[in-house]
């Protein structure tokens, strides 16, 4: 309450204006953190706090999960629309991005002598923020984050044993098992085939594995531990097993990328890969909603329904049309469909 309330809590009057707050949006996370450490650490599960009716005055239960503190943050997300702030999650990215990014990399000069960037040539060149290779990792880490489903942390902890490199009737396969998940902490986790898509190169994840394999190769790089690396100087990436990619360093590269293309990286995150994908197979390889829920991991039984749907539905994200053509006769098409080659918007 007292970093995100425009209140003071102590004499109920509004805060000065020089004094920071936080967003709706932080003041979740701060309540899960909270609500985890009362039901991880001083086991009190995950029950909502009340009070004992056979022994008055003692209570059981998570006080995070009170109805006081429900009702409190109803009561903050009123007031922070009200003073103008968006509650929104990240964009999502969409196929036309990742085809853009892809010519981008994948057409930029490829260097194979080691070299340091000047900081002078950072500031003549800003698009020279990372070579050919490291290019090329960041691309086969976004098509897998998106066509996986996979959160970022758990994208960047992909090490090269859970890859593997097979052939289905004569077709090159990637099959990538897991060893863990957010919601699957003890293994189990079904592994995801990824098949060849030379008809959306820019979507197509055994290709850009394939090409960063040989990449590793090239720099000297033994391919086991993880295998998005951080990077080293100019276009290198750490030759240690054990230096992953961070979060911090993958956030500013996307941006950097998309900054490259020409796109404000400002509304993406690093969930917009994970809402991208989602919404990759609901509306561009029509895949039923329980195949998505099946193949992202999302509880079998469908107790959580408004999960799927903030994936699949936002206003944040690129409409397909514009309003005013939802009944134009004369719409122009869409891409032609890789197996039907129809191009109307209800192929």
């Amino acid at each position: 309450m007292d970093k995100a309330d425009d209140l003071d809590i102590t004499t109920g009057k509004p805060k000065d204006l020089s004094i920071p707050r936080v967003t709706y949006a932080r003041a979740q996370k701060m309540r899960a953190a909270v609500s985890h450490k009362f039901s991880r650490e001083y086991k009190l599960g995950t029950q909502d706090w009340k009070e004992n009716p056979l022994r008055p005055g003692t209570f059981s239960g998570n006080p995070s999960l009170s109805p006081l503190v429900s009702q409190y943050m109803i009561s903050l997300r009123r007031r922070k629309v009200r003073a103008g702030e968006i509650v929104t999650s990240a964009r999502a990215m969409d196929q036309e991005t990742m085809r853009k990014l892809w010519e981008f990399n994948t057409s930029f000069p490829y260097k194979a002598e080691l070299e340091q960037n000047s900081r002078k040539r950072k500031r003549e060149q800003p698009e020279h923020w990372a070579g050919h290779k490291v290019r090329q990792m960041l691309q086969a880490l976004y098509v897998v984050s998106m066509l996986c489903l996979l959160r970022y942390d758990e994208a960047l902890r992909i090490m090269w044993t859970d890859i593997n490199f097979t052939c289905i009737g004569g077709v090159p396969v990637v099959e990538l098992r897991l060893p863990f998940r957010k919601t699957d902490q003890n293994g189990g986790i079904a592994p995801f085939w990824l098949w060849p898509c030379p008809e959306r190169p820019w979507m197509d994840a055994v290709a850009a594995l394939a090409r960063w394999w040989q990449l590793c190769s090239e720099m000297g790089v033994e391919r086991y531990g993880y295998v998005f690396r951080s990077r080293y100087l100019y276009d290198e990436v750490s030759v240690r097993a054990d230096h992953a990619m961070s979060t911090n360093s993958f956030l500013e590269y996307f941006r950097n990328n998309m900054l490259d293309i020409g796109i404000d990286p400002r509304p993406y995150g690093t969930h917009s890969f994970r809402r991208g994908g989602c919404q990759y197979l609901a509306k561009e390889l029509r895949w039923p909603i329980r195949t998505i829920c099946e193949w992202g991991g999302w509880a079998e039984n469908f107790d959580n329904p408004g999960t799927i749907f903030r994936y699949l539905l936002s206003w944040v994200d690129t409409p397909a049309a514009e309003r005013k053509d939802l009944f134009n006769p004369n719409r122009p098409g869409q891409d032609p469909c890789t197996a039907c080659g129809r191009t109307c918007h209800c192929s």
